[in-house]
């Protein structure tokens, strides 16, 4: 696994892939998450081998994309998102870019659980299986604070177990974008994680919880860096995933520090947990 930066995830605006590998590259990080649509048009305008020169250029991997498909609204827009997809798949695997990934609210105020399950299985079939044919993983995130599971009426998957489950009945390509935050926050065990196949972890987001907190009353955007604190046992998170052989990237996620702040709380996790 490697030291990766999401430009979002940092409250970074960025005007373009030279950019975000300009700043990830400064700032220490080992990859750099990217921006579909954009990488498509420049493949298409420049070929694969262009846009892999700007990330070998610079020694730094493309860490992965957010899913484009709209598959929480109505139909027409889901089918439009699907037919634009394989073109985007086709220029992630050029460029050996090949994790995707979206987050799944805990809970619902129309869909009953079971219909809820049902509603995504249905929506992410059709997606896996375009993913599948250019190479692609796509990693699910499980959103684990009670606070948010209690906001609708209907609860949700909210932990890693059942998006496994449920993971496992859409396709082979499936995984969970596995948060710390939300391991913790759904009362999540390292035994859990190595328990788990390196395919199963699609990708990885890491962060620290603030001290004094009760479990079931974490807000989800109230967050620290990454070791910050000491509440969540990154050390723990980190071992397990390197005993299952876990390779990708590992994001900070802590909602607006600056970036050189994460490279260096990323650095300061590995050692803590003994990783090289």
């Amino acid at each position: 696994m490697y030291k990766a930066l999401s430009p979002g995830a940092m409250g970074i605006r960025v005007g373009s892939l030279e950019e975000a590998i300009r700043i990830a590259h400064d700032a220490g990080f080992e990859g750099v998450e990217i921006g579909i649509h954009e990488v498509a048009d420049l493949v298409d305008a420049h070929g694969a081998e262009h846009v892999r020169g700007l990330f070998d250029g610079a020694g730094i991997r493309p860490a992965g994309w957010g899913m484009p498909v709209e598959f929480r609204k109505d139909d027409s827009t889901y089918q439009e998102g699907l037919k634009a997809l394989p073109r985007l798949a086709r220029a992630a695997q050029a460029i050996g870019c090949t994790r995707t990934c979206t987050w799944i609210m805990p809970c619902s105020d129309t869909r009953p659980y079971e219909e809820n399950r049902k509603f995504h299985i249905e929506r992410f079939k059709p997606i896996s299986a375009i993913l599948a044919d250019h190479g692609c993983s796509f990693g699910l995130e499980f959103i684990g604070p009670k606070t948010l599971r209690d906001s609708q009426k209907y609860p949700f998957i909210h932990t890693m177990d059942a998006m496994l489950e449920m993971c496992a009945e859409i396709g082979p390509n499936m995984g969970v974008l596995l948060d710390c935050w939300h391991w913790y926050t759904s009362e999540g065990t390292v035994e859990q994680i190595r328990k788990a196949r390196a395919s199963q972890i699609v990708y990885v987001h890491v962060n620290d919880a603030p001290e004094g907190v009760p479990l079931d009353q974490h807000v989800d955007n109230k967050r620290c860096l990454p070791g910050a604190t000491g509440v969540i046992d990154i050390a723990g998170f980190l071992q397990a995933l390197a005993a299952i052989g876990y390779d990708g990237p590992v994001i900070p996620e802590p909602f607006g520090s600056p970036a050189s702040w994460a490279a260096d709380s990323l650095r300061a996790i590995w050692k803590k947990a003994g990783l090289s």
